[in-house]
């Protein structure tokens, strides 16, 4: 084959590259332009990302701005916590003790309990994810680490998401100068989806060495759990509020999500399981002028409409 020859074939391969990525993570203008109206009247911040994992199609809202990320954040520590069980680091039958220092305040169920109370690792986990349980999140942090959870999310390429430390509890050490700012924990609404995609794909990270797995569960067995934990979210009025019930969409199959809060905000970021394949959904909204800790709060009722119109356009007749 001649150079000439050699050289249009290499020509023609990175045109074909260039137009399998476009295809492969292509921007919906119209979804996007029908969500900005949606948002133009809401009063605070949004940074939202969408994505379908069937067609490539995908929404961007300011989505690589950094944002608070409130409990959302628990979803890096679930993270580690897996790739620590898969490694053989740590197991879902550990035992955790709740003691009275332990006990802070606001969402779960612990702060209730008589200390010292034992749990288990994935009860910790479970908790931590369905009732977004403050002292379980610490418990957990305590077990894999803080700074395993950073180091991990680094590896994952992800810049802008950072757990600071636990809830309720002081900053240790040295902080980075914006800690003040986010307080737990800062992401953007991109990355947050990129998370949230390897817990619907069961995308984990390389397999660690063998030597170190023999009693782990499998990748499968991980992710099928950490799903569990995810579908039964408590907080079900930001995305899943128009998406399930009796007048639901028909095709959607399982809603997974992780929901945060604090007075200025409210964020949600799940993944919509639909007879047409999987949308990613990841919101984050604040300064917000409505703090009200209500069902029906301007920010939830917002995220909702957002899932819905994104379901309606991607996966319409389900």
């Amino acid at each position: 084959m001649s150079t000439r020859s050699c050289k249009r074939l290499f020509l023609c391969g990175i045109v074909l590259f260039l137009f399998a990525s476009t295809a492969s993570a292509q921007s919906d203008a119209a979804l996007t332009a029908m969500l900005q109206s949606a948002i133009a009247s809401f009063q605070g911040h949004v940074s939202f990302y969408a994505h379908d994992l069937a067609t490539g199609k995908t929404v961007a809202i300011d989505a690589d701005k950094t944002v608070p990320t409130a409990s959302v954040i628990k979803l890096a520590i679930l993270y580690e916590a897996l790739e620590q069980i898969r490694a053989g680091r740590a197991h879902f039958d550990d035992r955790l003790t709740v003691r009275k220092e332990d006990q802070v305040p606001g969402s779960g169920v612990l702060l209730f309990l008589d200390p010292p109370a034992t749990i288990t690792f994935k009860d910790a986990l479970t908790l931590m994810i369905a009732l977004s349980d403050n002292i379980a999140a610490n418990l957990s942090m305590e077990h894999v680490g803080i700074r395993n959870v950073d180091d991990r999310l680094v590896s994952l390429g992800m810049k802008n998401t950072w757990l600071y430390k636990k809830v309720f509890q002081p900053a240790e050490g040295p902080m980075p100068a914006d800690q003040k700012e986010f307080g737990l924990g800062k992401t953007t609404a991109h990355e947050m989806a990129d998370l949230m995609e390897r817990f619907a794909t069961c995308n984990l990270g390389p397999a660690p060495a063998s030597s170190t797995k023999t009693s782990a569960p499998s990748d499968q067995a991980l992710c099928d759990a950490a799903l569990h934990m995810l579908e039964v979210q408590f907080y079900r009025d930001g995305f899943p509020r128009y998406l399930e019930g009796s007048d639901a969409p028909k095709g959607i199959t399982r809603i997974v999500n992780k929901t945060g809060a604090l007075n200025k905000v409210r964020n949600d970021v799940g993944a919509i399981f639909t007879r047409q394949g999987t949308i990613i959904l990841s919101g984050f909204t604040s300064d917000n002028a409505d703090t009200s800790w209500t069902a029906d709060n301007r920010a939830e009722l917002l995220l909702a409409k957002l899932a819905q119109a994104v379901v309606a356009a991607w996966a319409p007749g389900t």
